[in-house]
C-alpha cells in the first residue's frame, strides 16, 4: 500500500487527483458545522446518548446528525433511491432494457437523482415530526424550512459525490461516508481515554476492545476478498487461419456479495414499528412493540440477524443469475469440468452460490450485532462497530485498487511507447 501511494505521488495527474479528493472531503467537513436554523441541538445531543441506533447514525454522518447540520441526513437518501432503481431493474422490463444500454444508464443516474430529491424530502419532513420538541418555534413554516434545508443539503452531497468520483479518486458517495465514520475516531479515543481517567474502564477491557477490533478488520479483510472459483474451460474454435479459444478461467463468486446494503435494508425496516409505536406513548401494545423493538434488547438483535441473512439472499438473488451466467458460458463455447452446458451448469452454479452466500449472510450478521457483545463485553458505550468497519475497509480497499489501476494503466503506456 505505501509503494502505492509513493508511486501514486510521483504521477502529476494522480497526485491532483488526490488533493482535489481531500479538498472536496474538507468541503464535506465545513459543511458538517452549518447549522440548521430553528432547532435546539442540545435536545438532539440528549436524544443521540440515550440510543444506540441514534449514535450509530451519528458516526455514518461524522457527526453531522448530533450538530443537527445541513448534512444531518448524509447522504442515505441517495443510497435508498439506487436501492430501489435496482429493484425496479428486477420488476419493471423498462429498466431492465435502460441498466442494459450506455445512454440508457445515463438516464437511470437522472432518475435516481430525482428520487433522492424526493426521498430527502420525505425523510426530512419525517425527522423534523419525529423531534419537534427540538424545535425552537415549531410550526409550519418552520417544518417546512427545516426540510428544505435537509434536502438541499442531501442534494449537494450527492453532487459533491458524482464530482469526486468523476474528477477524484474513488467512489465520491462511498468516501463520503467513510469520511463521516473515520472523522469520529479520534472523539472516540479521547472518550476512551477519559473513561480510563475516571474509572470507568480499564487498561485490560481497553486491550481487549483493540483487539476484539484487529481481529474483526482482520476477517472484514478475508471476507471481502474471499471468492469461491469455478473453473471454466473454453473449447478451441477455428475461424480462418485464427484458432480461438482454449484457454482456462474461472467465475470468482464473492463471499460477501450483497456489500453493506442488507443491514441498510434491515435498520430501514426495524425502525419501522418503533417510530410508529412512538408515536402513541400510552397505548399498551405501542409499548410492547417499543421494548421489542428497542435496539438493546436481545429480541431486537435476534431479529436483526435473521433479516440481515433474509436480505443477504434477497440481494444476491436479484443481482446475481446463475442461468445467465450459464448462457453466456455456452455461446462463447465455456463449459464447466464434468458439467453439460445449459441447465445443469445453472444449476451447479446456483448450489454453489447459495453455500457461499450462506457463509456471507452469516458474516454480515455477526457483523451487525457486534456493537451490543461489545458494550455487553467490554461496558465501553462505543459506536464503532462491525458495520462501520466493514465500510470503511470495503471503500479503503476500493480506492486502493482504483489507485492500483491508474498506475497499471499508465506503466502499460509507457512500456507501448
Amino acid at each position: 500500500m505505501i509503494e502505492v501511494l509513493r508511486s501514486s505521488w510521483k504521477l502529476a495527474d494522480i497526485r491532483f487527483k488526490i488533493f482535489f479528493t481531500i479538498a472536496m472531503l474538507l468541503v464535506f467537513r465545513i459543511g458538517v458545522h452549518i447549522p440548521v436554523p430553528g432547532i435546539d441541538r442540545q435536545v438532539i445531543a440528549d436524544l443521540i446518548s440515550q440510543g444506540q441506533l441514534l449514535g450509530f447514525f451519528d458516526v455514518i454522518s461524522g457527526g453531522a446528525f448530533k450538530n443537527f447540520s445541513i448534512f444531518a441526513m448524509s447522504i442515505t437518501p441517495y443510497i435508498n433511491a439506487s436501492i430501489i432503481m435496482q429493484l425496479l431493474t428486477v420488476v419493471i422490463p423498462y429498466f431492465e432494457r435502460l441498466s442494459k444500454e450506455p445512454d440508457g444508464r445515463k438516464k437511470m443516474a437522472q432518475y435516481i437523482r430525482y428520487g433522492t430529491v424526493i426521498l430527502g424530502f420525505v425523510q426530512a419532513v419525517g425527522i423534523s415530526f419525529g423531534l419537534r420538541h427540538a424545535v425552537v418555534n415549531p410550526g409550519p413554516a418552520t417544518t417546512l424550512i427545516i426540510a428544505i434545508t435537509l434536502t438541499a443539503g442531501t442534494a449537494f452531497l450527492m453532487w459533491l459525490g458524482e464530482l469526486i468520483t468523476e474528477k477524484g479518486i474513488g467512489n465520491g458517495i462511498s468516501l463520503i461516508i467513510f469520511a463521516g465514520i473515520v472523522s469520529r475516531v479520534p472523539q472516540g479515543v479521547a472518550s476512551i481515554i477519559e473513561y480510563v481517567k475516571v474509572g470507568t474502564a480499564s487498561i485490560f477491557v481497553v486491550l481487549l476492545f483493540i483487539i476484539i477490533a484487529l481481529a474483526v478488520m482482520a476477517g472484514i479483510v478475508a471476507i471481502q476478498e474471499g471468492q469461491r472459483r469455478i473453473p471454466v474451460q473454453y473449447s478451441k474454435r477455428v475461424v480462418g487461419r485464427k484458432v480461438y479459444g482454449g484457454q482456462s478461467t474461472y467465475i470468482p463468486l464473492k463471499v460477501n456479495q450483497a456489500g453493506v446494503i442488507p443491514i441498510i435494508f434491515a435498520i430501514s425496516i426495524l425502525m419501522f414499528p418503533g417510530t410508529i409505536a412512538a408515536w402513541f406513548p400510552e397505548n399498551s401494545f405501542a409499548i410492547w412493540i417499543t421494548k421489542v423493538f428497542d435496539f438493546n434488547s436481545w429480541w431486537y438483535q435476534a431479529i436483526y440477524a435473521l433479516v440481515i441473512m433474509f436480505f443477504t439472499y434477497f440481494y444476491t438473488a436479484i443481482t446475481f443469475n446463475p442461468n445467465d451466467v450459464a448462457d453466456n458460458m455456452k455461446k462463447y463455447g465455456g463449459f464447466i469440468p464434468g458439467l453439460r452446458p445449459g441447465r445443469p451448469t445453472a444449476e451447479y452454479i446456483e448450489k454453489v452460490a447459495n453455500r457461499v452466500t450462506f457463509a456471507g449472510a452469516i458474516f454480515l450478521a455477526l457483523i451487525a450485532v457486534l456493537p451490543s457483545l461489545l458494550i455487553s463485553v467490554t461496558a465501553l458505550p462505543v459506536y464503532y462497530g462491525g458495520t462501520s468497519l466493514l465500510i470503511v475497509v470495503g471503500v479503503a480497499l476500493d480506492t486502493m485498487k482504483q489507485l492500483e489501476a491508474n498506475l497499471m494503466m499508465r506503466h502499460y503506456q509507457g512500456f507501448l511507447k
